[in-house]
């Protein structure tokens, strides 16, 4: 039985290369950068005004207050889009938008609120303060120089570097590849969701549970049909789905019982297993191996031992496999309400809800068929072999959603 830390090593040192490919920016969302990314353009691409109001030069306001308000001509208007023609000359003014380009010559912006026209009518805008060169003027390249680094291979595209990127005039993106990763679960006592419910069967929650952690790892899930326990049924069902997706994650028959059937499906496909026990709690038993250039993880079929493995093992495999930076599960400090003992011989990974103040609580019972507690959980916390922990100690909190 492998630590875990030993087990995550050896799944991670048979990934894949990962390669690259191109998608449209909209469709780059949560995808992981496979080439440095640099600015095609300054951001802004001009000096432009950052409110409504009056492009000025600074100087010509430098004695202006509300008791003695300083009057500047206005000789036109600068609307969103347009470009100025004009160069502003000293005792001008400019009405001006924000966004608008500021015109040659003005090194400021005024806003509106500032201001009053002046009360005889003229053409000309009285201003109540002064204003610092640059003031409420957004500098050309101020946000992003052109040929600034942008991105490294590894990072991840978020909504905000999405926005970046199109703010560019970025249209495509060099992308990892996303593996299609097929997900089946394994059991004669399963029904699909609807079907009527029978004596001694249970309605299957696995690939529920699965297959949207998958998309969130970036990768493209490919939901199969339920396995009957059979030796036959689970290879066909495999061979298929090595057939067509680039590694399987399976739940439920990888254990030792009589209609455990994956590990000798596996081999019997050709299939070479790697190890089948991680000193874990939830998830002993966890099938890891390949069939020819393809990976099989196999989960158990506990709905929380299929999710932890799945968080563990699976998950960080399958960002190193697109070559992500951050494999890790992302991580919380948070203080325990209540003391957390595990007895067993096994590190115990414990359900656990954090709320907003960073108070951690159990999230209910811990057996690994229950799915009530893992309904109100958001975290994980490693509890050591026979460790207790006690009420208000500070804990590390693995989270997932």
């Amino acid at each position: 039985m492998l630590e875990l830390e030993e087990a995550r090593e050896r799944v991670l040192a048979m990934i894949p290369t990962w390669r690259a490919e191109s998608v449209v920016l909209s469709d780059a969302l949560g995808r992981i950068v496979a080439e440095p990314a640099r600015a095609p353009i300054d951001l802004p691409a001009f000096d432009n005004s950052a409110m409504d109001g009056y492009a000025v030069r600074a100087s010509d306001l430098k004695s202006a207050t509300a008791a003695r308000p300083v009057s500047l001509l206005l000789c036109g208007k600068i609307p969103a889009g347009e470009i100025p023609r004009d160069e502003l000359n000293t005792g001008s003014c400019v009405r001006i938008f924000t966004g608008s380009a500021l015109p040659r010559g003005a090194d400021a912006v005024v806003m509106q609120e500032d201001t009053r026209p002046a009360p005889d009518g003229t053409a000309e805008i009285l201003f109540l303060e002064s204003v610092k060169p640059w003031e409420n003027v957004r500098i050309r390249g101020e946000d992003v120089k052109r040929g600034a680094g942008l991105f490294s291979p590894g990072d991840r595209i978020s909504v905000g570097g999405a926005g970046l990127l199109a703010a560019l005039g970025v249209r495509e993106v060099r992308v990892s590849r996303q593996p299609l990763i097929g997900v089946m679960s394994t059991g004669d006592e399963l029904l699909e969701s609807g079907q009527p419910l029978v004596p001694g069967k249970i309605y299957e929650s696995n690939r529920a549970i699965l297959a949207p952690l998958l998309a969130r790892a970036g990768v493209r899930p490919k939901v199969f049909p339920l396995v009957p326990d059979t030796l036959a049924a689970t290879q066909t069902a495999l061979e298929k789905a090595f057939g067509e997706c680039d590694a399987v994650v399976t739940t439920g028959g990888v254990s030792v019982g009589e209609h455990d059937f994956v590990k000798n499906a596996f081999a019997e496909l050709g299939g070479v297993m790697d190890f089948w026990k991680v000193a874990v709690r939830p998830g002993k038993p966890f099938v890891f191996g390949r069939w020819k250039e393809k990976l099989l993880f196999g989960l158990p079929g506990n709905p929380v031992s299929a999710l932890v493995t799945f968080l563990l093992l699976v998950r960080p495999a399958l960002l190193r496999w697109q070559g992500a930076a951050n494999i890790d599960l992302p991580t919380i400090q948070g203080c325990l309400a209540e003391p957390l003992a595990n007895q067993g011989e096994r590190r115990h990974f414990m359900r656990m809800a954090v709320d907003a103040a960073g108070t951690v609580r159990s999230a209910g019972f811990q057996s690994s068929h229950i799915l009530s507690s893992l309904a109100k959980a958001n975290g994980l916390v490693d509890v050591p072999a026979r460790t207790a922990l006690r009420a208000g100690a500070i804990v590390s909190v693995l989270q997932w959603e």
